[in-house]
């Protein structure tokens, strides 16, 4: 988990709150009171007893039972599930307790509340992306017919314009960004298999319209293909709006000067060199793109896992999933933050192009 001393950095804009431990947990009481609801629709149990389930998953949501206290106990069963079930029986009418999880496994609940934490962070996150690609669109279309020195490998190449540049860093966001709501949209599914994945799929697909989600009639315990397709989703957009921050902090060096960065006053000031103005939103942007790829490793070496449930592979998910839409969310809060305080110097693009447009090599 990231400290707190550098959340400011990691965990800018809204995905961080979606993936804490409460959304977590908020998410895995609302999978359990969906299954008991979709239970009582197939005749399994009562309408009473599902309403009952209901009412303590609600009475459950946000504080109403100890975080600290699952995840302590959840530790002592490699899920957090067991004390979970055990804290909601106790809290219904003992008459009540068997509708509580019936039917199904800790993966069943994890997987499906995962998706549900996808999902939201997912969709909070697209709106930064979102921003970022229509504040690159916007000075695209201020900026068409702005010269500027085209650069290959580095070095001074041809005349472009400021726009061209711009419209690449646009397309490039909503690629990626278009590709990982596709992703989304497509792998976002309920996991209800039961046990060892056998479970007919009529409570399944009720817990699906209870939630809202696509229902897979074939359990995915140990086929990994779904989330690992989100993950990579994720890499794609975080190499994205990495690639708009690092041209940032290449136009904005003091000898290149075509850029600089808005944003408060005070933002980008040096411990040792007053006479700075680092380019802090783009820095940000890379140090959380930069974690990424790592992450997205892991989520694919984690589809290699054994039989009907994997030993220590669908553990490792849980963390990595969430530090990935964490970072990814972050890079795209300060990828808008940067594109839209962005501030162009168009008169020092025409003096680079001038002077070093066509330079011969000595």
């Amino acid at each position: 988990m990231t400290s707190d001393l550098f959340a400011g950095t990691y965990s800018r804009g809204g995905a961080a709150d979606a993936v804490c431990g409460q959304a977590w947990l908020n998410a895995m009481l609302g999978v359990e009171a969906a299954l008991a609801r979709a239970c009582a629709g197939e005749g399994l149990v009562t309408d009473a007893a599902a309403e009952a389930v209901q009412r303590v998953c609600a009475a459950a949501m946000d504080g109403g039972i100890e975080l600290e206290m699952i995840a302590e106990a959840g530790a002592e069963h490699a899920t957090p599930v067991v004390p979970l079930v055990a804290e909601l029986r106790s809290r219904v009418s003992p008459e009540f307790a068997a509708a509580v999880h019936l039917g199904a496994t800790s993966q069943d609940i994890i997987d499906t509340a995962a998706m549900l934490v996808v999902r939201e962070a997912v969709s909070i996150l697209s709106e930064d992306a979102r921003a970022t690609a229509g504040a690159c669109a916007r000075l695209a279309q201020v900026h068409v017919e702005t010269p500027a020195l085209g650069r290959t490998l580095l070095q001074p190449a041809l005349p472009t314009t400021f726009g061209q540049k711009a419209s690449v860093w646009a397309a490039t966001v909503t690629d990626a960004l278009d590709s990982l709501e596709a992703v989304a949209a497509d792998a976002v599914a309920v996991q209800m298999g039961g046990a060892v994945g056998g479970r007919p799929p009529e409570v399944g697909a009720r817990v699906a319209q209870e939630l809202g989600m696509a229902h897979s009639s074939v359990a995915w315990h140990t086929n990994r293909v779904r989330v690992a397709r989100i993950a990579a989703g994720l890499g794609v957009l975080a190499g994205a709006l990495g690639k708009v921050a690092r041209d940032i902090t290449l136009l904005a060096q003091g000898e290149v000067g075509e850029v600089h960065e808005g944003g408060p006053p005070g933002r980008g000031g040096s411990s040792a060199m007053a006479h700075k103005h680092n380019p802090v939103a783009a820095v940000s942007v890379l140090a959380c793109s930069r974690r990424v790829p790592g992450l997205v490793a892991t989520m694919l070496a984690n589809m290699e896992q054994e039989h009907e449930r994997a030993a220590g592979a669908w553990q490792a998910e849980w963390g990595t999933l969430s530090e990935l839409l964490s970072l990814t969310g972050s890079a795209a809060a300060w990828a808008a933050d940067l594109m839209t305080n962005l501030q162009v110097d168009p008169e020092r693009m025409r003096v680079n192009l001038a002077e070093l447009a066509g330079a011969e090599k000595p």
